[in-house]
């Protein structure tokens, strides 16, 4: 299966979601039989992913929301969060035992809220959605949640920006080829945990996996 296809038949297994072909094409090279679909900028082509598959899993480019999380470390969301008024907060699936794979790869992971919100986040917004207890911001895992429709969810963001190290200046350049470097890492732990979660075993994984540093 191509990156950029549609997935209109059911799945076994988990559909990894990326919103650009650049971060679809690097957690690619790490996964070996799940599909990956490019959703687009803000999730606009949702609507290509399947009605019935294990789990979605939105993997890409995230930025920090405070000084704990640098560029090169990888947030795995344990809950994915809304801007409107009404929106409620997507537990996502077993977020301590996918931290827990990728830390056995060797990748220095937290885990923590996600904010999708429908802009770049930068500047004194980013301290205000700290203050509400969020981590990192995206602008694609919210929607993928909606669409879920009740199917678990993950999401996984590997950081290039936040406080001190600004999206717009030419460091960025450089954050992105390692973000994309660390995105090319994700894939086996991925579908280490996604064997786990069709098994069941996603209680056990959250009681014994503890996120640390490397």
């Amino acid at each position: 299966m191509n990156i950029d296809d549609a997935v209109e038949a059911p799945v076994l297994g988990p559909v990894v979601c990326a919103a650009l072909g650049m971060e679809a094409r690097a957690v690619r090279r790490g996964l070996t039989r799940t599909p990956v679909v490019v959703v687009g900028y803000r999730a606009r082509r949702a609507g290509r992913l399947p009605d019935a598959c294990a789990a979605f899993v939105t993997v890409g480019f995230g930025g920090a929301l405070d000084e704990r999380l640098r560029p090169g470390d990888v947030l795995v969301a344990d809950e994915i969060r809304g801007t409107g008024p009404d929106a409620a907060a997507t537990p996502c699936s077993a977020p301590r035992l996918l931290a827990a794979e990728l830390i056995r790869d060797g990748l220095s992971v937290q885990t923590g809220p996600l904010v999708t919100t429908d802009h770049v986040v930068r500047g004194e917004e980013r301290a205000l959605w700290a203050a509400r207890g969020a981590r990192a911001a995206d602008m694609e895992s919210a929607v993928v949640a909606a669409r879920a429709g009740g199917l678990p969810v993950a999401a996984v963001r590997v950081i290039v920006d936040g406080p001190g190290h600004p999206l717009w200046h030419p460091g960025m350049i450089g954050r992105g080829l390692a973000g994309r470097r660390v995105l090319a890492r994700i894939g086996p732990a991925l579908e280490r945990w996604s064997v786990l979660l069709v098994r069941g075993e996603e209680d056990s994984g959250d009681r014994s996996a503890t996120p640390r540093m490397p």
